[in-house]
């Protein structure tokens, strides 16, 4: 069903109750003008002097068949006279009550456009506002009345708005500062105690452990505080090709696909969007990571890049083992990731596919959480739909840029 604006709805109420009443107004103006009519017009109003003298004569003389005769010609014309007066009034009423309906129309839908011209305003400031412009306030001019109760609550929401993002924003730096503090001493005082040769073996394998928790909680608060981060909506955009994007995420995953023994093959055709570029070198890297960590020795990825469909898009697509459709959903939650096929694997033979908590040296769980916070921090979508023969293909469409490239350009995808 198309919709209707309220406008719209608005102008045909004011159309539609003025041509009732209008409609009312006319037929009771007829029957009135009917009953007038056949009250005080009678045949003697318009018969001519002749015919009144002739009629008395026909009288005197006794010609009763003619003066019947006369009478009913005066009543017909009487009868015709009356259809003609009400027909005309009739067409008058009518084809007056029409234009005015229309006039009642337009001036309807002006009028309307006026009374809701306070509601767009509170509508365009609403679209408008957003984390970083929270401070900005709808100046609404005008009575006390229903439309201003509405822009006064919707300003005093938009305070108590701005009061929870200004503590999130204080919480979050304090937070970066409270926890990276700690970890980055106790990295410091291990680092030290495995470097000084007087420590026994015992202690420096004791430290070689603990440091390795120390870099997973490091990992963790990190992808904490960058999923706090993209998911706010953008401060600043700024053009940002996707191609540089992946290459830049690649050389940052070279040692990984290396070591892992997965083969990764690019094919970048032009795409650009507007947004962050930080946290879509993120996005990328977290999905070139997770590619790479939840596939096989002697594995592979296909990433490609493009626009389609006036949206530009960056596909990662990885071999591994079979994901049942019904756990797609989960992998995008925090802290919940399928267990890899490798490295756990190759360790103990126990590369299952269960669900499992985050926690172990694997990843924190938050790489795919963090990737689908930036795609919707930049108006975008994800697919993801499990490939045939093993792996996952992901795809992110971001809008495409004001200076974007032709659809055309969609490299082959190949695999």
């Amino acid at each position: 069903m198309p919709r209707v604006s309220v406008r719209t709805r608005l102008t045909l109420v004011y159309g539609s109750l003025f041509l009732v009443t209008s409609a009312i107004l006319v037929a009771v103006t007829y029957l009135l003008t009917v009953r007038t009519m056949d009250r005080r017009f009678t045949a003697s109003d318009d018969l001519d002097p002749a015919t009144v003298t002739k009629m008395r004569s026909m009288a005197a003389t006794g010609d009763v068949t003619e003066l019947v005769a006369l009478k009913e010609r005066a009543d017909r014309q009487i009868a015709q006279q009356k259809r003609d007066v009400l027909e005309q009034l009739l067409q008058s009423s009518l084809v007056t009550m029409l234009v005015l309906g229309v006039l009642a129309v337009v001036i309807g839908y002006v009028v309307a456009g006026r009374m809701l011209r306070p509601l767009h305003a509170v509508t365009a400031a609403a679209r408008r506002l957003s984390e970083s412009n929270l401070h900005e306030r709808i100046a609404l001019d005008g009575p006390q009345d229903e439309i201003k109760d509405l822009a006064d609550t919707f300003n005093r929401m938009l305070d108590r708005l701005n009061r929870a993002f200004d503590g999130q924003r204080r919480f979050v730096a304090n937070a970066s500062h409270e926890l990276r503090t700690p970890l980055t001493i106790n990295r410091t005082v291990l680092e030290v105690a495995l470097a000084s040769p007087k420590n026994p073996p015992e202690t420096k394998a004791l430290a070689d452990v603990l440091l390795g928790n120390t870099a997973r909680h490091e990992r963790l608060i990190e992808g904490l505080l960058t999923l706090a981060r993209s998911e706010r909506d953008l401060a600043a955009r700024a053009e940002t090709p996707l191609p540089d994007v992946v290459r830049g995420a690649l050389d940052h995953l070279d040692g990984l696909a290396d070591e892992a023994g997965v083969d990764v093959e690019a094919r970048l055709a032009p795409a650009a969007v507007s947004g962050d570029p930080v946290l879509l070198e993120r996005c990328a890297v977290n999905l070139l990571e997770n590619a790479v960590k939840y596939n096989a020795r002697g594995g592979r990825v296909w990433v490609r890049t493009g626009v389609r469909d006036g949206s530009a898009f960056l596909r990662v697509v990885n071999t591994g083992r079979p994901v049942p459709s019904y756990e797609v959903a989960a992998i995008y939650e925090p802290f919940r990731r399928l267990r890899p096929d490798r490295p756990r694997a190759d360790r103990d033979g126990s590369g299952g596919g269960a669900r499992e908590r985050t926690g172990s040296a694997d990843g924190a769980g938050l790489g795919l959480s963090i990737v689908r916070a930036v795609v919707d921090a930049h108006g975008g979508t994800i697919e993801t739909v499990p490939r045939e023969g093993g792996g996952l293909s992901i795809t992110v469409r971001l809008p495409v840029s004001a200076e974007a490239v032709p659809a055309s350009c969609v490299p082959a995808l190949g695999y």
